[in-house]
């Protein structure tokens, strides 16, 4: 397989903070993966908290180059293997895991989601999130994109009154995500007047190693509680299981769909709710996560929604959430730029 790398620089239409950063733009790496005159596209993006680069990535990448040319892609599942023993991160995998994935769809001319086996009849809708800065701020950003589903990101001092805030005008249902941001105590007490705003899950409050604190907000929060620092690999999955009511997987930090797969029938056995979400990508991400879509309860790829400019073309959501599922095999992503 022939290996090529493209870096870019995403810029946002607003500048997107949480609870620990602000941004106005992402830095992403596309892997493109090419054989027998078919390319496959995947991407990971750069994450301080995680201490990636898009440089770090292309270095890990390049030095194995020449292993991944002489590659035999029987599967995506044992590609994604040989790039474990070769010790590379998990966000440098999922960029090669996604690329091989849609160009093995691609190289049989399937979607990934009908090789797998997977209906779309069915699939959530994903929500539209609104960083955190001024209140005016927030709700400029819900009139700008009018949506039946806000994910609202939190950590203030004030989190219960923005929300509070927000919620004269829209009828839309909410989720908050503190990003690590509380203490058990205060999330158990928001969680009773969040409720009664119209918010229908939490996800993590606490900060990830705080299983002690998560057991007692598992005991006592009076809406459900999704993990996402707390849940980066599949074997965090289990270890999830009475410390939260569901996961949130993500692709660059599990290492891919190949991972995310397992990780989502995990999840299931154990009873436990499922989502995949998304980390500000191009249409190239949240098209691969477009292809898991049957299989989830709840879904975040709204990223390439929060770009002024999208690099590729592929998924398209429409304002009432409907998913438009490619015509291109794979996760059928075109690089436009």
């Amino acid at each position: 397989m022939q290996t090529v790398l493209k870096k870019y620089q995403l810029e946002l239409k607003h500048t997107f903070s949480i609870s620990r950063e602000s941004r106005d733009f992402q830095d992403t790496l596309i892997v493109c993966l090419s054989l027998n005159g078919k390319t496959g596209y995947g991407e990971a993006t750069s994450n301080p908290y995680y201490n990636i680069t898009v440089d770090s990535m292309i270095n890990e990448i390049r030095a194995i180059e020449n292993r991944i040319a002489g590659f035999d892609l029987i599967s995506p599942e044992a590609f994604h293997g040989f790039l474990v023993r070769e010790g590379l991160s998990n966000f440098s995998i999922c960029a090669l895991d996604l690329a091989a994935n849609d160009l093995y769809g691609k190289l049989h001319g399937k979607p990934l989601y009908e090789i797998w086996g997977y209906s779309t009849a069915k699939y959530p809708i994903t929500n539209y999130t609104i960083g955190i800065a001024t209140i005016e701020k927030m709700v400029e950003k819900m009139e700008e994109k009018p949506w039946p589903l806000y994910k609202i990101k939190l950590g203030t001092n004030h989190d219960v009154a923005i929300v509070k805030a927000l919620r004269k005008h829209t009828d839309a249902t909410f989720r908050v995500d503190a990003n690590c941001a509380w203490t058990p105590e205060e999330t158990i007490e928001n969680s009773y007047k969040l409720k009664e705003l119209g918010v229908e899950f939490i996800e993590q409050p606490l900060k990830a190693d705080n299983r002690e604190g998560m057991k007692k907000v598992m005991a006592e929060s009076a809406l459900p509680v999704i993990a996402d620092e707390s849940c980066i690999v599949e074997s965090d999955v289990e270890k999830c299981k009475d410390h939260f009511h569901g996961v949130n997987i993500k692709l660059t930090k599990c290492g891919g769909l190949t991972p995310a797969r397992r990780m989502i029938e995990k999840a299931k056995s154990l009873d436990l709710k499922v989502m995949v979400g998304c980390m500000t990508e191009s249409t190239v991400g949240i098209s691969a996560i477009a292809q898991l879509l049957p299989q989830l309860d709840y879904v975040d790829m709204d990223g390439a929604m929060l770009l002024k400019s999208d690099i590729a073309t592929g998924v398209i959501i429409r304002d009432n959430g409907k998913v438009i599922f490619p015509k291109e095999p794979g996760s059928g992503v075109v690089l436009t730029a």
